[in-house]
């Protein structure tokens, strides 16, 4: 419940048009919880585990990436490889 509220206040408050997003070397576009591009709901939140850097399109995300990171490390871990 709490990550589609934050979720709906992020996408009320995402400034409109297009932007590039510049991630560095971060191997997806789409949030690891979600699967929604990263800018859906406005500007994507950045936290750090252990040293991976992990991006998601809501802070609301960050509490189901804690719930099992494994899990989601390995998506990151999987397009490093495919690209």
């Amino acid at each position: 419940m709490k990550l589609i509220i934050a979720c709906a206040v992020a996408m009320a408050f995402s400034a409109c048009g297009e932007k590039k997003l510049n991630l560095g070397d971060y191997p997806l576009d789409t949030c690891v919880v979600t699967g929604k591009k990263l800018d859906s709901m406005g500007e994507p939140y950045a936290f750090q585990h252990e040293g991976t850097k992990v991006y998601f399109c809501c802070e609301g995300c960050k509490e189901d990436f804690n719930a099992d990171p494994k899990k989601f490390l390995a998506k990151i871990e999987a397009a490093k490889k495919s690209k």
